[in-house]
């Protein structure tokens, strides 16, 4: 039997408020001097945790969430927590120590956060096996960006998304919305998606009315062209809307400053404990193989195309043809540096460049300049990449899109890529990305010659 659709969506949400509440609460006695349980305390902390929970969006979490998004909230929240702890200990209890207010803050941040991903995972399964809690939908228009979201709503079955139907409209043709309408109410659909690229305005309008009549969802799908891409803010001048694009995360001076931070701490570990020893070694190496210095270096273009030296270890042979690259057999490319090509080594001098500023440890990989004048007009969102600094590794990499360009569609795959890595940005990205990058080390790449 199918269940029916937000059978429990009522009061998932205020019984997970609730065992937050209860948790945080009695973790209190458990964890903390008994002269900190009173009415106080206990009224500070579950009022202030709802006002945090309601300013940082702690309880807008749905079904296609990202686990990252989830987790940085509830850092986040305990962050908040933290502070109103050590504030009010400060206050009236002195004598309660450092590490009683860590331990208390750190167990409330397990119980939660293991509540918190428990139910997340939980519905994703009571979707995926039990067919409950499903959104009935169906999508106007047929293009790429259409196909795409039917691909992913299939291989996502636990997001639980049914496709009753997918409407093929376009602007050339007129749409008979009186028969679309009749099929939505008729099958109760719960959600429409709209491709902008196949709609004109009217269209959207209309599409608008009948969704606010009905109380249906209506989202829409942003053509390939439209800066809908790009994250967005309404501002409102008077009563007017005004809409502006957000910057992207990378161009807030915090985030710079952060990121720089941990690019200066990583490369200089890295520096310290790897290259230190692996230099020489693989230096001794490379001069019994071949004549020539033990590194490569190469002007690729960097931050905002400002060119810089790029560093290698040597792995071909010395050769005039360095702008052109490396191919499947590549004869210029020697025994040792087959091996180092393979599992990325030959990469590692670049943490020099990190710490010298002129890279960064995860970014867009930084291309020849022959493929920035190949592609920087022929591709959209190509100069995209040269907004932030570019990475020893990328996400463009972990993914697949490293190496030789064999079809134009290999450099759009790793665009898009870098776009997306840009104008998302988190510490937790590029920690992830970095833990690929290693599993790839140890495992070696096919596109890696």
């Amino acid at each position: 039997m199918t269940a029916k659709k937000g059978r429990y969506s009522g009061i998932l949400r205020p019984l997970v408020m609730f065992l937050d509440l209860l948790i945080i609460n009695l973790l209190i006695l458990v964890c903390l001097r008994s002269a900190m349980s009173n009415f106080g305390y206990h009224a500070i902390l579950s009022v202030f945790w709802l006002i945090i929970a309601y300013y940082i969006g702690y309880y807008e979490v749905y079904r296609n969430t990202k686990e990252i998004s989830i987790f940085i909230r509830l850092l986040k929240q305990f962050l908040f927590v933290w502070l109103i702890t050590f504030a009010y200990v400060g206050y009236k209890y002195k004598y309660v120590t450092t590490n009683e207010i860590f331990y208390y803050v750190f167990v409330c941040f397990l119980s939660v956060g293991f509540l918190k991903f428990f139910v997340f995972y939980l519905l994703k399964k009571y979707r995926l096996l039990y067919k409950g809690n499903i959104r009935r939908l169906i999508i106007l228009g047929s293009n790429k960006n259409t196909e795409e979201l039917v691909s992913y709503f299939d291989k996502n079955p636990d997001l639980g998304y049914n496709i009753f139907n997918k409407f093929e409209v376009n602007k050339k043709k007129t749409i008979n919305y009186k028969e679309i309408f009749e099929y939505i109410i008729e099958n109760k659909i719960e959600e429409i998606y709209a491709s902008l690229k196949d709609l004109k305005d009217n269209d959207i309008e209309k599409l608008i009315d009948f969704s606010d009549n009905n109380y249906i969802t209506l989202k829409l799908i942003a053509d390939s062209k439209s800066t809908l891409y790009r994250n967005l803010a309404v501002e409102y001048y008077g009563y007017i809307p005004i809409i502006a694009l957000r910057k992207t995360p990378l161009e807030k001076q915090v985030n710079i400053k952060f990121k720089r931070t941990f690019d200066i701490v990583f490369s200089l570990f890295v520096i310290l404990f790897i290259l230190s020893w692996l230099t020489p070694l693989l230096g001794l190496l490379i001069k019994i193989e071949s004549n020539g210095p033990i590194f490569f270096k190469q002007n690729r273009p960097g931050l905002m195309e400002k060119e810089f030296f790029c560093y290698k270890f040597r792995s071909m042979m010395i050769n005039k043809t360095t702008e052109r690259e490396a191919t499947r057999n590549d004869p210029r490319v020697t025994k040792i540096g087959k091996f180092i090509r393979k599992t990325s080594i030959d990469e590692m001098p670049q943490f020099f460049n990190v710490l010298l500023g002129d890279m960064s440890v995860v970014g867009p990989r930084p291309h020849l300049w022959a493929q920035n004048k190949l592609y920087g007009t022929k591709i959209k969102k190509y100069m995209i990449r040269h907004h932030v600094k570019p990475g020893v590794t990328g996400l463009a990499q972990v993914r697949g899109y490293r190496g030789e360009i064999e079809t134009d569609e290999d450099m759009v795959n790793r665009i898009k890529f870098d776009v997306y890595y840009i104008e998302n940005w988190s510490l937790w990205i590029d920690i992830k990305i970095i833990f690929l990058t290693v599993i790839n080390i140890f495992k070696g790449e096919e596109k890696a010659y």
